[in-house]
């Protein structure tokens, strides 16, 4: 790879070898887009409180959550697709997550199966769940994530249909690939992305094998085969059946405001994250970093809160735990250094994030993870007295 010195170089990287509905794909939210552009310009409003003289000569990085100790405060979230950024994606993700101790999360519509996960690792996984339409189908997912090991289960509480996403459809994104017209064409110009999927064992929906054909997404595109899955009837009563096919950690993935956070707890989750799935569904609503002060308020300690959306620094991280997050989750990020450079790709971003940490305590005079809270911005308030 060229000189990379922040997120913003591995998303540059990452334009530069995917084709375009690939590249789309992961950078582009729903309709005209707001809340992902809020996502993260939101986080720029508000100002890290510099401290002097303080000895930070022994920091702090690692934190716990839900009984696990990990040496960063901030995992991989669940992201779609991620075979097609680089061969068995998933896997390479997981190995990253392992060498670097961090917490990553399988999607429910992955490349690479659960199976597939456990077979090249022991190490912990989380998966991500969708509630479908066929409950019996999502059931035996639930029964498989047991089986594969899997510690926490990640229920995605914003999707009981998906927003339109304009990118998607134009480009005609399928699952398998659809090799044909502008496509074709588009892949072959990025000759090195096609040379290194040429060979990948993996080219469909993993965890989705049996439920669906690989020609009906194909004829039907990504986007349109989505909205024909997903559940309008999903509410929160459907936790409690969860809760009964599940019996590990369970973490409601999706909230934006106290009164979900509230309904979230008082259904038995262990832990909410604060997500409005990256800018891809409502579009017009508030950033994740908005949103997050009246869920922690509203949740008072009872569960760890954690935050999913516009992440894009070290910086960020330290924000988002001031304002009352307890962990972090990154998902752009993650998909942009693994299109980028695979297990290079990956090891360049958790570095990048972990300097960035350590040299921002140390200007901002913090030794601890713990020691950050509101006295560590010059606005905490900056988005409580807005609507």
């Amino acid at each position: 790879m060229s000189i990379i010195t922040n997120i913003a170089d591995l998303r540059q990287r990452s334009k530069e070898i995917l084709p375009r509905m690939l590249f789309d794909y992961v950078d582009g939210g729903s309709y005209d887009e707001q809340t992902l552009r809020r996502n993260e310009s939101d986080f720029k409003e508000l100002c890290l409180r510099q401290r002097v003289m303080v000895d930070t000569s022994d920091k702090q990085l690692r934190t716990s959550i839900l009984g696990q100790s990990f040496a960063l405060p901030v995992g991989i979230a669940p992201t779609g697709l991620a075979g097609f950024y680089y061969p068995e994606g998933e896997t390479v993700a997981l190995a990253a997550a392992q060498k670097w101790n961090v917490p990553y999360t399988l999607s429910t519509l992955s490349i690479c199966s659960m199976e597939q996960l456990r077979e090249s690792s022991d190490y912990p996984f989380w998966f991500q769940l969708y509630i479908m339409k066929d409950r019996a189908f999502t059931e035996s997912l639930i029964e498989r994530a047991a089986l594969a090991g899997c510690s926490t289960l990640v229920l995605t509480v914003d999707l009981p249909i998906s927003g339109q996403r304009h990118r998607d459809i134009k480009n005609g994104l399928s699952v398998p690939l659809k090799f044909s017209g502008r496509n074709m064409l588009d892949m072959v110009r990025h000759h090195g992305w096609w040379r290194r999927q040429m060979f990948a064992k993996s080219k469909s929906f993993g965890n989705l094998a049996g439920m669906v054909s690989s020609e009906e997404t194909r004829l039907m595109g990504l986007a349109q085969w989505c909205a024909s899955q997903y559940d309008p009837s999903l509410c929160w009563d459907d936790i409690a059946w969860i809760r009964k096919l599940w019996k590990g950690k369970l973490i409601a993935k999706g909230v934006l405001n106290a009164e979900d956070a509230r309904h979230a707890i008082d259904r038995g989750c262990d832990a909410v994250v604060v997500s409005n799935h990256g800018g891809r569904q409502l579009d017009g609503a508030r950033s994740t970093i908005a949103s997050l002060s009246s869920v922690a308020s509203a949740v008072h300690g009872q569960v760890p809160i954690l935050l999913d959306g516009g992440i894009r620094s070290g910086q960020d991280i330290i924000r988002a735990l001031a304002l009352g997050a307890d962990f972090c989750m990154m998902g752009r990020p993650y998909l942009y250094a693994l299109s980028a450079a695979g297990p290079k790709g990956l090891d360049t971003l958790f570095t990048l994030l972990k300097n960035e940490l350590e040299v921002c305590m140390a200007l901002m005079g913090i030794r601890d993870l713990s020691d950050i809270d509101q006295s560590c911005l010059e606005n905490p308030d900056y988005f409580v007295s807005r609507p």
